[in-house]
C-alpha cells in the first residue's frame, strides 16, 4: 500500500523497530528496493533528492512506487528528503508524494521553527507527513557541505519546543553523524540521544545511516529512532558492480545485462539492512 511517513512510524513505535529510508538515485533501482521489503515483510520509505526528483520526474516516481507497492503488497512511503525550497516541496506535494523533510537545519533557531510550521500547514492539508531537522548532520550531500567543526549537536530543550511549535510528525536530530560517510565509522552520541528520546513524542530520525557502526543499531531503536536514512552504501555498491559490469561488456549487449547485478547488489543491501532495522532480538522500547 502506498502510505505515509507517520503511518509507517506509527507501527514502528509500537513494535519498537526502526524503518529503513533508502534513497534511489535512478528508476532502475526501484524494484528492487521494494521487492526487498516484500521479502522481509517490512515496511520502506523510497527517498529522492530534489536533484533525482527533477532527474527523473516527480509524477513518473509517484506512480512507479505507487504501481509496485501495489502490484508486491508492501507498504511504501515516497519521500523528498532535505528540501530547501518551498516551490520543490509543493511540486512533491502535489504530485502525490506521502513524505516530505523541510531541511531548516542552517537556519536560526525560530526562522526553522516558522519555515518549518509553514510546510507543515501545506502538507498536513493534503495528507502529507513532515519531517523537520535540529542540528546539523556533517559532511555532504546532493552538494550541501557541512565541515566537522560547524556540526551542531540537537539539544533536548530546544528538540521539545521544535516539536510543540511546528507540529512535524518526525525530527532528524544531530548526534554524530555524517552524510557521505562510507570509509569510516562514527561514533554515535547515544547518552544525547536518550536525553532527547525521553522529551519529546514524536518518532526520531538518523541521517547519514551508511556511517554507523551496525553494532549500534539495537540502541538507537530502543531509544526512539523510527527512520533510519541509507544513501550513500547504496550509491557506491551499484556504481561498483556497474562499473565492472561495464568494463568487462560488448558494446552491443542489452543494457539490463549490466544493470542488473547492479540492482541486485542494491535489493541484497535492503534486505540485509531491513533484517537489522526490525530489532527482532532486542528487549521492547524503553518507554517514556
Amino acid at each position: 500500500m502506498y502510505t505515509t511517513l507517520k503511518e509507517v512510524t506509527k507501527t514502528a513505535e509500537e513494535l519498537n523497530f526502526t524503518v529503513g529510508a533508502f534513497n534511489t538515485h535512478n528508476l532502475e533501482m526501484l524494484p528492487g528496493m521494494l521487492r526487498a521489503a516484500k521479502e522481509m515483510g517490512a515496511p520502506i520509505i523510497i527517498q529522492t533528492s530534489i536533484d533525482t526528483a527533477k532527474y527523473i520526474g516527480y509524477d513518473v516516481l509517484v506512480h512507479v512506487v505507487k504501481a509496485i507497492a501495489d502490484q508486491e503488497m508492501v507498504d511504501a512511503v515516497l519521500h523528498l528528503d532535505h528540501a530547501r525550497d518551498f516551490d520543490e516541496i509543493k511540486a512533491a506535494i502535489d504530485s502525490g508524494y506521502t513524505s516530505v523533510m523541510y531541511d531548516g537545519s542552517h537556519l536560526p533557531f525560530k526562522e526553522n521553527i516558522l519555515k518549518t510550521k509553514a510546510v507543515v500547514e501545506y502538507a498536513h492539508l493534503r495528507g502529507v507527513s513532515v519531517e523537520g531537522e535540529l542540528g546539523t548532520i556533517g559532511g555532504t550531500e546532493e552538494g550541501i557541505h557541512v565541515d566537522e567543526e560547524d556540526k551542531v549537536y540537537t539539544r533536548p530543550e530546544d528538540a521539545i519546543e521544535f516539536v510543540k511549535e511546528t507540529g512535524v510528525d518526525a525530527l532528524a536530530i544531530a548526534i554524530g553523524t555524517n552524510h557521505g560517510q562510507f570509509r569510516s565509522k562514527t561514533e554515535v552520541n547515544l547518552p544525547l540521544l536518550k536525553e532527547i528520546d525521553a522529551v519529546v513524542d514524536v518518532p526520531l530520525v538518523i541521517h547519514g545511516g551508511t556511517g554507523v557502526k551496525e553494532e549500534d543499531y539495537p540502541e538507537l531503536i530502543n531509544h526512539g529512532i523510527r527512520k533510519f536514512n541509507v544513501g550513500t552504501e547504496l550509491l557506491v555498491n551499484w556504481t561498483r558492480v556497474a562499473k565492472d559490469s561495464f568494463g568487462e561488456t560488448e558494446v552491443n549487449k542489452s543494457l539490463r545485462h549490466n544493470v542488473i547485478p547492479a540492482n541486485d547488489a542494491i535489493k541484497e543491501i535492503v534486505k540485509h539492512k531491513i533484517g537489522l532495522f526490525m530489532n527482532t532480538k532486542e528487549p521492547t522500547h524503553i518507554g517514556k
